[in-house]
């Protein structure tokens, strides 16, 4: 473990590489997937991520409020971007059958295919841009790691 420090002193070198190295990583890769994704499907790498949400949820289906979760986004944040998926017929809101207050959002046929057209564009990224450069060990490691910072975090 790295050694603790007070709140208010700076970073180490250490401490320092490690969250910034995170950080530029993450943001360089989000970066290449989503203009890889926007470059051949026209199609944003969040919009991406909602469409596999739903696709891998029973019935093509999840409450707005998960989704929102799963994706990372804000409600508000998450109602624009399915106001334009819905425009362009990927996905449909239904109403929750469970509480009249929630909604929906499932996945359209037309959805299904954008993502499934989309999936191969995305895997070969994650696959060039960041698990070829890690042995199956380290990539093992890194998964124990991302669980230990947020449990769940790599299922």
């Amino acid at each position: 473990m790295i050694a603790r420090t007070t709140p208010d002193e700076r970073l180490s070198p250490l401490e320092r590489g490690a969250w910034r190295g995170f950080l530029r990583v993450h943001a360089a890769l989000t970066r290449e997937l989503d203009a890889a994704l926007e470059r051949e499907h026209g199609l944003p790498l969040t919009s991406y991520e909602v469409l596999l949400n739903l696709a891998d949820a029973p019935d093509g289906t999840m409450r707005m409020s998960d989704l929102a979760e799963s994706v990372l986004l804000s409600r508000s944040g998450l109602t624009r971007l399915v106001d334009r998926l819905e425009r362009d017929g990927f996905i449909e809101r239904r109403p929750c059958p469970s509480d009249a207050r929630g909604a929906n959002a499932v996945i359209t046929r037309a959805g299904r295919r954008r993502f499934t057209a989309a999936r191969q564009t995305h895997l070969a990224g994650v696959r060039s841009l960041f698990l070829e450069h890690l042995s199956e060990r380290e990539a093992e490691q890194l998964a124990r790691l991302w669980d230990r910072v947020v449990p769940g975090a790599a299922e």
